[in-house]
């Protein structure tokens, strides 16, 4: 088997300066501010310790913005992760588990309490 990566995930935004703001106030890593004419402007950027990136502009995708669904951004310590993100002002839901183990669904249904697991 060939090894295979996923490097980038488009995300289709409707304000391409304030989706640069976002990422740029999470900690991501800005690894592209292209434009090409008044049509065509891509922005790239790289969550910490990830292979794989986000990208999104303007002329990127006909997808409609927000109709990106079902990321997951993973991490090795929810809780202080939870924590730097409201250090830095992000609005960001209390930590959940699927209640019935499943990695997906949607809306909130399903949500059950948190609670911490230590390894």
């Amino acid at each position: 088997m060939v090894d295979m990566k996923l490097e980038v995930v488009v995300i289709p935004v409707s304000d391409v300066d304030r989706a640069k703001h976002f990422y740029s106030n999470l900690g991501w890593r800005l690894d592209a501010d292209f434009a090409a004419g008044e049509t065509f402007r891509v922005l790239q950027f790289t969550p910490p310790g990830s292979p794989c990136s986000i990208i999104f502009g303007k002329g990127v995708t006909a997808a409609a913005p927000g109709s990106a669904q079902g990321l997951h951004l993973i991490v090795s310590n929810i809780e202080a992760a939870h924590a730097a993100l409201v250090d830095r002002g992000i609005d960001v839901s209390d930590p959940f588990h699927d209640a019935g183990g499943v990695f997906h669904r949607a809306g909130e249904e399903g949500r059950g309490g948190y609670s911490a697991r230590r390894a």
